[in-house]
């Protein structure tokens, strides 16, 4: 044993001494763009030999107590593979709580490494894996101060493997987190797995995290995962690891993308079509890679309206370049003639923000409020299949998202601010025009009218704002589509596979709330005296809910006006059934269609009351 262990110890060396590390690197999508966000770095030994696998080439760097050695070495390797292969986006590199604590990754060695590459800090991020427990959480602490200080980000490995990682993410405060691959594979069919995801997407959104979902292998799991929001995506239907990785987009990933759910936004550029990133796009001729500084200096003299520049080789974006650090640069004494001949990627961003032309106004709109300050300077290039297209700008983006908000506050009822009859009627008409499955559910309150006759307008504005609350509250805002057609009446488009279960949510908290609004009189006794339409002074029931739904495939319907009058026949039997549960003293019904439209008799209804 040894005599092994030497062995080995001296063929780690070997390959460390020589360089025979192999850098390999495996794409990351952000699916908020439509786009690589980086490449995440893995290792190989050599091949065809004994350690060419990971799993043996570490292990025998711990047995041989040669592990910080060699993640150094990695370290390197990487990043030097990284520079040569020109790859665009940001770059993970895997790292031990024990290699961030070493002297070598503190004294400025690899900041000086990164210098020579021409790769910024912002463009590194630091997956700090769990492979090792973490002894000094403190030292810990302090390293990541120290490694943001410099521009490098933070990611944590393997989120859900083990509950290590829960008080790292809790302590360090990540800039990304990757969900262990268990809870990834088989999401799309897995309840419970989903729900774990949910969980953790929430949160990231508190955390003001980026998820990675790991290890997504079917289409299946990857659209549901971006169905989800969560931000960004790895693993083999996306792209395997390659010792030179793809750039762009495969047709199957690309086809996936394609399945994306409609949109919520009621704001219309005609029938079906929705702002995007090729609404904004300016085609301005970029710059080739071995352009020199003083052409692009030339070009932003010759043109006083532009204020970027990207930089494109083989139809493939690599940067950009803005007018004003250009400019600012070259205004300091001897910079036109020390680095004027010099390529333009000294100067560039390496790490600019491609979109493809294909994503939302909303979806970029959120990456820019995510991203770091200079991306709103800059604006972002936009791309068609991976190649470039043009550049877009955040003014621009900004004026259209605020007359999108203008345009729906016009159609917004005035009490709860919701989305009107226009939107809604516009949102169903998008629905059918794509083909898109959905339910359409009335949501009306019963015995409102008397409620709102005997305690006044006031009191019965409080009913209709907290129910339109807890519409919100149980919708999902990523899928469902809530809008307030006028006095008590409400109306929601549904995409949420677990719809039914959301309206029976509904129901019964609404019976919570207007437990809250009553006097304790009025709770015991389960209503009130009033006067009712015949002006007879009787016993009024409490308001309840009453919901009727109706399930909408493809063909089913041809307009809104048809999809509002069947889900109006689905409420009125909701209300019939609501007034036998209020005899019973039941708190609501929901009425679910569930036949197929004009199918005729022998069709299946389902209609349930609340206990």
């Amino acid at each position: 044993m040894i005599v092994l262990l030497d062995d080995e110890a001296v063929e780690l060396r070997r390959i460390v001494a020589e360089g025979l590390l192999c850098p390999v690197f495996q794409p990351i999508i952000d699916f908020r763009v439509r786009a690589f966000l980086g490449y995440e770095a893995l290792i190989r030994g050599p091949a065809g030999g004994v350690l060419h696998s990971p799993d043996q080439l570490f292990a025998a760097a711990a047995r041989c107590d040669m592990s910080l050695e060699l993640e150094h070495a990695c370290r390197e390797a990487s990043l030097r593979a990284f520079s040569a292969r020109r790859l665009a986006g940001r770059l993970f590199l895997n790292v031990t709580p024990a290699c961030l604590l070493d002297h070598q990754m503190m004294n400025g060695h690899t900041r000086e490494l990164l210098s020579e590459l021409g790769i910024a800090p912002n463009r590194v991020v630091l997956e700090l894996t769990e492979n090792q427990q973490i002894t000094d959480m403190p030292g810990i602490q302090e390293a990541m101060q120290h490694y943001r200080g410099r521009g490098f980000q933070i990611a944590i490995d393997d989120l859900g493997e083990g509950f290590a990682n829960l008080r790292m993410w809790s302590e360090l405060k990540p800039e990304f987190v990757k969900i262990d691959k268990h809870f990834v594979h088989g999401i799309a069919d897995d309840r419970i797995k989903f729900h774990f995801v949910r969980a953790m997407q929430d949160l990231a959104e508190i955390c003001n995290a980026s998820l990675v979902a790991e290890g997504i292998e079917r289409v299946e799991d990857f659209c549901c995962i971006r169905d989800m929001g969560i931000a960004c995506g790895q693993g083999y239907f996306i792209a395997r690891p390659a010792v030179v990785p793809v750039a762009q987009l495969s047709s199957p990933v690309i086809a996936a993308l394609g399945y994306q759910r409609q949109s919520l936004s009621p704001v219309s550029g005609g029938l079906g079509k929705m702002p995007t990133a090729r609404t904004l796009l300016k085609p301005i001729k970029p710059v080739p890679l071995d352009a020199t500084n003083e052409s692009v200096i030339a070009r932003f003299e010759a043109d006083p309206e532009l204020d970027v520049l990207p930089v494109v080789h083989a139809g493939q974006p690599l940067g950009m370049i803005n007018r004003h650090s250009m400019i600012d640069r070259f205004a300091r004494p001897f910079r036109k003639e020390l680095f004027g001949r010099k390529s333009c990627e000294l100067f560039m961003d390496h790490a600019p923000l491609v979109v493809d032309q294909h994503a939302t106004i909303q979806e970029l709109a959120l990456m820019l409020a995510l991203a770091p300050k200079h991306y709103l300077y800059d604006g972002f290039i936009v791309t068609g299949q991976g190649s470039y297209l043009g550049v877009g700008s955040s003014h621009d983006l900004m004026a259209t998202i605020t007359e999108m908000q203008i345009s729906a506050a016009r159609y917004a009822n005035p009490l709860t601010q919701l989305p009107g009859n226009v939107p809604i009627n516009e949102h169903i008409d998008r629905m059918l025009a794509t083909d898109s499955d959905f339910v359409a559910a009335y949501v009306d309150i019963d015995n409102f009218k008397p409620y709102n006759d005997a305690f006044g307008y006031r009191r019965g504005d409080d009913v209709i704002q907290t129910l339109g609350r807890l519409i919100g509250d149980i919708s999902d805002e990523r899928l469902d589509f809530v809008g307030h057609i006028g006095g008590d009446d409400f109306f929601v488009i549904f995409q949420s596979s677990d719809w039914e279960m959301r309206c029976w949510q509904l129901v019964s908290a609404f019976v919570e709330a207007m437990n809250g609004l009553l006097s304790p009189e009025e709770r015991a006794h389960g209503g009130y005296m009033a006067e009712n339409r015949r002006g007879e002074f009787s016993f009024q029931a409490l308001p309840t809910l009453s919901i009727g739904a109706v399930r909408i495939g493809k063909g089913d319907f041809e307009s809104h006006r048809e999809v509002a009058a069947a889900a109006s026949v689905a409420k009125k039997q909701a209300k019939k059934k609501s007034r036998d549960a209020a005899s019973e003293h039941l708190g609501g019904s929901v009425f679910v269609e569930r036949r197929t439209p004009w199918l005729g008799e022998g069709a299946s209804l389902s209609v349930r009351s609340l206990n």
